[in-house]
């Protein structure tokens, strides 16, 4: 397939660019930063177009020509999950681009969405839950994928929209737990401050989703949402401690230094077994 990445050098992009490539695929990544672009080594093997995906101007019947499948995962001002601009902003804007992309012919689009659309659930989180986001951020993803089903009922595409739990690896925010932890073992400091660590997430190595998501892109015959998930709970204490060991380091802990976020709930994680259904992976791989 020819495949239109948007946010190519983001955290998720630039290790799904390298699974794309590594799986015989041609790419058009389109990112607004050139400079980071040409830093990532995939960047002599892709056509990059340096350009905003909610820039009204842009040209989006040329930048569609000759693709077969668009990977969206543009979104601007993340971390911060509870700006309201998420909803006055990025979902109409994406909305356009993607409406965009599909009046130019491209038949298949993949979107990544997040575990925050279900809201204050707990326990295994199956795709047919009802999702009620309980922040900007969650509220915005949810709303842009009932638009987008909206559209496809009027111009039928194939849409692929893949709830990310909490992936981990390089290149993730510098502000995020792992890539904290490592600055703080690489300073020397003999103590990490941390919550009390004892919710449970589902923690995914980027390497792994990225595969997932390229593989669910290569299933022709799906549409519909998809936990991209390891559909095990871990305890967040239990990763560090993991992260610590891998590393080698002597660091002390100091649980409970922070507070449980509110905007997320004490234990959740995904079920997995839809997605493994659709990769034809068993239970017990």
């Amino acid at each position: 397939m020819h495949v239109l990445v948007s946010g190519a050098t983001g955290f998720v992009g630039r290790h799904l660019v390298a699974a794309l490539l590594a799986r015989g695929h041609r790419v058009r990544a389109l990112a607004r930063d050139l400079q980071a672009a040409r830093a990532l080594p995939w960047f002599a093997q892709v056509e990059f177009v340096s350009a905003d995906v909610h820039d009204p101007d842009l040209n989006v019947a040329a930048l569609c020509r000759g693709i077969d499948a668009l990977v969206h995962l543009a979104w601007p001002g993340l971390p911060n999950y509870q700006g309201l601009f998420h909803v006055e902003h990025n979902l109409m804007a994406d909305y356009r681009f993607i409406q965009a992309v599909v009046r130019s012919g491209v038949a298949r689009v993949q979107v990544s969405g997040t575990c925050l659309e279900y809201g204050l659930l707990d326990g295994a989180l199956e795709e047919s839950r009802l999702c009620q986001p309980s922040n900007p951020y969650g509220l915005a993803k949810h709303s842009l994928r009932l638009f987008l089903e909206c559209l496809a009922r009027q111009q039928p595409f194939a849409l692929q929209w893949l709830r990310l739990f909490y992936v981990y690896g390089p290149g993730q925010n510098r502000n995020s737990l792992l890539a904290a932890l490592d600055r703080a073992i690489d300073a020397g400091q003999r103590r990490f401050d941390m919550s009390a660590g004892e919710q449970l997430r589902d923690f995914l190595p980027i390497e792994t989703a990225a595969d997932y998501l390229v593989r669910v892109l290569e299933r022709d015959h799906f549409s519909g949402v998809l936990n991209c998930c390891s559909g095990q709970p871990t305890a967040v204490r239990s990763l560090v401690e993991a992260h610590v060991a891998r590393r080698g380091a002597q660091i002390d802990l100091n649980l409970g230094h922070y507070p449980y976020p509110t905007h997320e709930p004490m234990a959740f994680w995904g079920d997995a077994r839809r997605l493994r259904a659709v990769l034809g992976v068993s239970d017990e791989a």
